[in-house]
């Protein structure tokens, strides 16, 4: 008996398949500073957890399969208020954004269809692909150009009889790149011109400093029904545990898609969007802070790597990550090695390896995603660890 051949092709993260030996790291008592996973340690803001104690119903039970009409009617006011017409109903509610990505792919492909994508990108599409028997089409962007988007003739070239959509992040995971709005006029073009769906992937559209204002697809009425917005509650408000996303559509057949979906799964976590509820009215200043916060962090980041021979790297515009070459063949080997070999004063750093955010075979192999998610001194400690542990694993 053998898996099937769809469990077979699920590739694992690279994000999280070194945590074995992070893991026994940690047994021999070193210190591993985690940059390989965008859990971000800003406290969740005390109001989440006010709420989940204030839940004073006798029975937990199974919420509206669509999301609680509260937090689906705040969740649209939260994009009311940023200048977007969206109605209550085009919001559903999902079990984090990771079901609004699978959900979107399942609500606009059928099995053996493709998807536009740019790489790197979001490692976990490729995951949601296979689930849903999508076929991703990569393009290309390059570091050298901050992984911004290429011509509109070499997205144009990718586009065949069984693409359905296209998919990008704004700001951008893995690479921290913000899409400027000419970029995403040219693929609202291309969307409208080719009869495509434009799904945009805006998890960190608060994370955003400054250099290029974000830009969301819901910004192009013309785009009408194509327009799918994914969004998600947990890098914005710090929850990544709650697992509360949603996807926006103002098509009433993909929100029925949608809600068909989510009556296979029943329910999103109820107490969790109860908890929810709360953060919807944090305002201001809130991500004022926040976006300060991380650029200190992103700036430790891009110091450490500067100071690093042979390391290159664009500074993000957005997110809290980058991509970064650095001076090996093969980073997989290099993560690995840091964690199982190599200690710096007691402590080392774990990344995620290039080659995974990527669906071109052979691409991204001397490149690592970096998640500036810790405090600045713990930053520089992790960055002081890297570049030891890149001049002993050239002298090994």
């Amino acid at each position: 008996m053998h898996p099937s051949l769809r469990g077979q092709n699920v590739p694992p993260s690279p994000i999280r398949k070194l945590v074995p030996f992070a893991e026994d790291a940690k047994k021999r008592g070193v210190v591993v500073h985690h940059l390989n996973i965008g859990q971000p340690d800003v406290p969740t803001p005390e109001v989440f957890f006010e709420r989940v104690s204030s839940y004073r119903e006798k029975v937990l039970a199974y919420g509206h399969s669509a999301g609680l009409a509260p937090l689906r009617q705040g969740m649209a006011d939260y994009y009311r208020k940023l200048g977007f017409a969206v109605a209550d109903d085009d919001v559903t509610v999902t079990t984090g954004g990771s079901e609004a990505i699978l959900f979107a792919m399942m609500a606009i492909c059928d099995p053996g269809d493709e998807i536009v994508c740019f790489e790197p990108f979001y490692t976990n599409y490729n995951s949601f692909a296979v689930q849903a028997g999508v076929t991703l089409r990569p393009v290309t962007c390059a570091p050298e150009d901050g992984y911004h988007l290429p011509s509109r003739e070499r997205i144009e070239a990718v586009i065949g009889p069984r693409t359905k959509g296209i998919i990008i992040c704004s700001p951008n995971n893995p690479t921290g790149t913000v899409l400027r709005r000419d970029e995403m006029q040219t693929l609202v073009d291309v969307a409208i011109a080719r009869e495509l769906y434009l799904v945009s992937d805006e998890a960190y559209r608060e994370f955003v400093y400054g250099e290029i204002p974000h830009t969301s697809v819901l910004a192009f009425p013309e785009l009408g029904s194509r327009a799918l917005l994914l969004d998600s509650l947990s890098k914005r408000y710090s929850v990544c545990g709650a697992r509360v996303g949603c996807v926006v559509s103002s098509d009433p057949a993909l929100q029925r898609v949608f809600l068909h979906l989510g009556q296979a799964r029943l329910c999103s976590p109820s107490l969790e969007q109860h908890g929810a509820l709360g953060l919807l009215s944090i305002e201001g200043a809130y991500f004022g802070e926040m976006q300060a916060e991380y650029r200190r962090r992103r700036d430790a980041v891009m110091r450490g790597l500067a100071a690093i021979p042979g390391a290159k790297a664009r500074t993000p515009e957005g997110a809290f990550y980058v991509m970064a070459q650095l001076p090996v063949a093969d980073s997989g080997h290099f993560c690995e090695w840091l964690l199982r070999e190599f200690q710096h004063e007691g402590e080392t750093v774990m990344l995620a390896p290039g080659d995974g955010f990527y669906a071109t075979p052979g691409l991204g192999r001397d490149e690592v995603r970096i998640a500036y998610v810790l405090e600045v001194d713990r930053l520089e400690r992790a960055m002081r660890c890297l570049h030891e542990g890149l001049a002993r694993y050239a002298r090994r």
